[in-house]
């Protein structure tokens, strides 16, 4: 029995070191003034792909960026044109430099879990002022309403 136990302990040495490196490889995949802009900044821009294949225009977008997973969410009108792309398998290009890019590419979907849009919804109001007020921040209830939809970006680098 004792010598299972320093094996064990080996076992789980090496799983966390593999986790802690996938988690380092993860945060460092876009560049640190990229991160770093995504901490800061209020809003960013987002552009979709066209049927033609071009690039839509980039429109300025509120967001909240969970860090720890790499990963943007923004809210918009059902009615939006990059609501129409996403849902078609458009890719999002992102800029956090203005309109007219650099640009990175990233994989977006829909989002619908309604304890998933109320965290991103609480993400707002720590960010937006007005959001805390409880204004213009992504709602469960306006999601399942077909109100509101919760678009969830993940960054290529």
């Amino acid at each position: 029995m004792p010598a299972i136990m320093p094996a064990m302990t080996s076992m789980l040495i090496t799983t966390a070191l593999f986790i802690a490196v996938a988690a380092t490889a993860r945060a460092a995949s876009l560049p640190a003034d990229v991160q770093s802009a995504l901490k800061t900044q209020s809003e960013i821009y987002i552009a979709t792909r066209r049927a033609d294949g071009a690039r839509s225009a980039a429109a300025p977008v509120w967001f909240w960026w969970d860090a720890d997973n790499q990963i943007l969410y923004t809210s918009t009108s059902p009615a939006a044109h990059k609501v129409k792309r996403v849902r078609k398998g458009s890719p999002v290009f992102v800029s956090v430099q203005g309109k007219d890019g650099p640009f990175f590419e990233g994989t977006a979907e829909i989002v619908t879990d309604p304890q998933l849009v109320e965290h991103i919804g609480n993400g707002y109001s720590d960010k937006y002022w007005v959001a805390w007020l409880g204004l213009f921040r992504p709602r469960a209830s306006r999601v399942s309403a077909g109100k509101t939809v919760v678009i969830k970006i993940t960054l290529k680098p």
